[in-house]
């Protein structure tokens, strides 16, 4: 059920930011002031999405399985409530939830493995849309916000502030594409006992 919730979210989110991406299109020159309606109301819904999920994970007592994703949950949200209630860095998080169209694919993945479904030619086509999205949506967006704020953010109050949670998503981010690598195209060189196919992988 909290896999179908995560896909969920994953589509409307993801498809909700490229819509939202075009109707900005100067989005990408300034990540500060830069807002609409729209992108506002986008960052409103994940940010509902992942207070929920974190009090579900946590009433199912699974807080100790899937402590990262509280984690990483706990860190989206203080990023993105400069644009709920500040509506500052509104065109941030717009570009920040590209990473739910990557979700798309690892999310379809997920339920592959964890459903054990007999689906060998569709996981396998999956596995390099997957690795391609990652690219597209997930490290690309991180990168360049990662570049705007160094370059362009002051550094005191809420720019460092956001720089601090941009820094945490990002060692999140490349801690997570290692995991994928290994997984599905390097299994010889998991660790013996490791187990990737926990939850927090997906975002």
């Amino acid at each position: 059920r909290n896999l179908l919730v995560s896909f969920a979210h994953s589509v409307v989110a993801g498809l909700w930011a490229v819509v939202g991406l075009w109707q900005l299109p100067g989005a990408f020159n300034d990540l500060v002031e830069t807002t609409s309606p729209s992108v506002h109301l986008l960052l409103c819904f994940s940010t509902g999405y992942f207070i929920h999920d974190s009090l579900d994970i946590i009433i199912c007592r699974q807080s100790r399985a899937s402590w990262e994703y509280l984690v990483h949950h706990a860190v989206a949200c203080s990023a993105l409530l400069s644009g709920v209630f500040l509506n500052r860095f509104v065109a941030a998080g717009l570009l920040s939830m590209f990473v739910e169209v990557s979700n798309i694919f690892l999310t379809l993945r997920m339920m592959i493995r964890l459903g054990r479904l007999p689906l060998p030619a569709f996981y396998e086509v999956n596995k390099y849309l997957n690795l391609a999205a990652y690219f597209l949506f997930r490290l690309a967006p991180q990168a360049y916000l990662t570049w705007f704020f160094v370059r362009h953010v002051e550094m005191r109050g809420q720019g460092a502030f956001l720089m601090v949670n941009l820094v945490l998503l990002d060692t999140m981010i490349l801690m997570y594409f290692s995991r994928l690598l290994r997984s599905d195209f390097c299994p010889g060189s998991r660790r013996p006992g490791s187990d990737d196919e926990t939850k927090y992988l997906i975002d």
